[in-house]
């Protein structure tokens, strides 16, 4: 039985219609994106249309058996989310409702309808430690003070956005819960550690900048070939089995992000298991801590309430925002924004709304543009710089890249990891497609690259890429005519790009050593392929039969480099056998 009793609700206005999420109501004092509350359960719900008396209403939970005549509560406020100490290491629904806590409250995994938590711990006090003193002046976005929330991350408290500052009056260190006054103002406002912010409400910057420092994934396809700037956005999309989920996974664990959102929008249970069950088992690679002490988990898997998919992914970017503010860098997951689009296909069709193309809502590519245009690398209003990253996987039905809501979203990223189901059937993971995928950060990160990592990084990369784009043309002749009829230099060239598939761009993320890959490691495999290659076609030059260059003892440790832990000494060691073992040979 539900916990919210009839009791609870005020009959501000009656259900007229149920037609699965979509309710709508008669006689309600309601703005658009209110929340209310349901029925004598009090499901949560939100305000999506208003016309004369009759006010349409998304409900976050299951309707079956509300019916019309029950009331409908009105809260007179936008859908907000709770922030403050206590997000990280958290796992929330939707609608940042805590799902540990719910399962405490009901005493059960099976959650009933209509209870609810807040979305951070109101009870619990934090050691708050204050950065202004007596006499400061402060404004919207200052910071206060530190709270260290985990032992990765300490949680800085600021002035809200809507705040007029002033002077402070009052700011002492000590415990105190996420609603008490941690530093008073003149203006007799009192700064808490807790706030509220709408989540389909953009929350306030100074300017959004041009990002210059890539996202490192540990990823060599992804940092060698395509990479992500911190601010950027990309999509991931794939057919079922191409290895979407297992991507955003692995760049949740090892992107170097300083906090991580994952927002599991419409997936299957048992892929948001997995994470649960993983992260909390894995080590940071910046701080040795555990992963989830810099992680929030937003679970909205495909059996759950469609309506509440559709403002999941808001709900993860406020708190991306959120944690901006505070001057981190953030990358949050959205898998997949598919599902979340199928939400809004599902609601527009029981709105009766004329349909686009393939049934999706004429608004789908504004509702996206609203999404990703929230990432960015930001100066905030408190001064310092911060940054979200969005990487959305998309769903295309069947792999087809040519419908809507991957062709809307095209439009709006600027990185492209394309899947490819035959790469996937073929065992070589991550099964992104060199040949379609691209990135448009690529220049303006060069130079990072050049200055963290090595010189000729934009060269030897430019030079693995027209390798590749040279396989992919002779592969096309190899299928009409055979191998055996290219001529030598060709059939060393394919030689060669079997190695960059096979030891540079193919990654093993069950192996403890290859799973994560660093730029200077990517770079030395890469230099090491390059090797080979000029030590070849000047031995081919000179005379020496390619049958015997492809056959060579050395050569075939090239694809052994990923798992070593001191691949230093090991390509060293390489790079010296596959140069002797060459000039043997003339």
């Amino acid at each position: 039985m539900s916990q919210a009793t009839e009791s609870d609700v005020r009959e501000d206005g009656v259900i007229d219609s149920v037609s699965g999420p979509v309710v709508t109501a008669t006689d309600l004092d309601a703005r658009m994106n209110d929340v209310v509350y349901v029925g004598s359960e009090g499901l949560m719900g939100e305000v999506i249309e208003i016309e004369g008396d009759i006010t349409t209403i998304q409900v976050y939970e299951e309707t079956s058996d509300v019916s019309p005549g029950e009331p409908v509560e009105g809260t007179g406020s936008p859908l907000s989310v709770d922030l403050g100490p206590g997000m990280l290491d958290a796992i929330y629904d939707g609608v940042q409702r805590p799902l540990d806590v719910l399962e405490e409250k009901m005493g059960s995994p099976y959650l009933d309808r209509g209870v609810d938590a807040p979305g951070i711990d109101l009870e619990k006090t934090w050691e708050f430690e204050p950065e202004v003193e007596a006499g400061d002046e402060v404004s919207s976005g200052d910071i206060v003070g530190t709270v260290p929330e985990t032992p990765s991350i300490d949680h800085k408290v600021m002035v809200p956005p809507d705040s007029d500052g002033g002077e402070v009056v009052a700011a002492e260190s000590g415990n105190f819960t996420v609603e008490e006054p941690v530093v008073e103002l003149d203006t007799g406002e009192e700064i808490q550690m807790r706030q509220e912010w709408p989540v389909r409400q953009q929350r306030p910057s100074e300017e959004k900048q041009t990002p210059t420092t890539p996202l490192i994934s540990g990823q060599r396809v992804l940092d060698g070939l395509f990479p992500i700037a911190k601010g950027g956005t990309a999509a991931i999309p794939g057919p079922f089995g191409s290895g979407k989920t297992v991507t955003q996974h692995q760049l949740a664990k090892w992107a170097d992000a300083d906090i991580v959102v994952y927002v599991g929008c419409g997936e299957r249970g048992n892929e948001m298991t997995e994470v649960i069950e993983d992260f909390p088992e894995l080590e940071d690679p910046t701080t040795g801590n555990a992963l989830m002490d810099r992680t929030c988990l937003i679970a909205n898997t495909s059996n759950m309430p469609v309506a509440a998919r559709e403002s999941c992914v808001y709900t993860g970017i406020t708190i991306a925002e959120y944690f901006r503010d505070m001057g981190y860098d953030v990358a949050l997951m959205a898998d997949s924004t598919s599902r979340w689009a199928e939400a809004m296909r599902e609601i527009s069709s029981r709105l009766e709304e004329m349909p686009g193309e393939e049934g999706y809502p004429a608004y789908l590519a504004a509702r996206l543009s609203e999404f990703y245009e929230r990432a960015g690398y930001f100066e905030n209003i408190n001064g310092s710089e911060g940054s979200v990253s969005v990487i959305g996987a998309v769903s295309p039905p069947g792999g087809d890249f040519s419908e809507p809501v991957t062709q809307n979203t095209l439009r709006i990223v600027k990185t492209f990891w394309a899947l490819d189901a035959d790469l996937a059937e073929r065992r070589h993971f991550p099964s992104i497609n060199w040949n379609e995928s691209y990135s448009l950060y690529r220049d303006q990160l060069d130079p990072w690259f050049v200055e963290n990592v090595r010189d000729d990084w934009p060269e030897k990369r430019q030079w693995g890429i027209d390798t590749l784009d040279e396989e992919a043309e002779l592969q096309e002749i190899v299928q009409l005519v055979g191998k055996d009829a290219l001529p030598e230099d060709q059939q060393l060239t394919l030689e060669v790009a079997r190695y960059l598939r096979e030891a540079w761009l193919q990654q093993n993320a069950f192996h403890p050593t290859d799973t994560y890959c660093e730029p200077e490691k990517t770079y030395r495999i890469l230099d090491a392929i390059k090797t080979y290659n000029d030590e070849a076609f000047d031995a081919l030059d000179a005379g020496v039969p390619v049958e015997e260059l492809t056959d060579l003892e050395a050569v075939p440790r090239l694809n052994r480099i990923g798992v070593q832990e001191d691949y230093n000494e090991y390509i060293d060691e390489l790079e010296a056998d596959i140069e002797s073992e060459i000039q043997e040979l003339y």
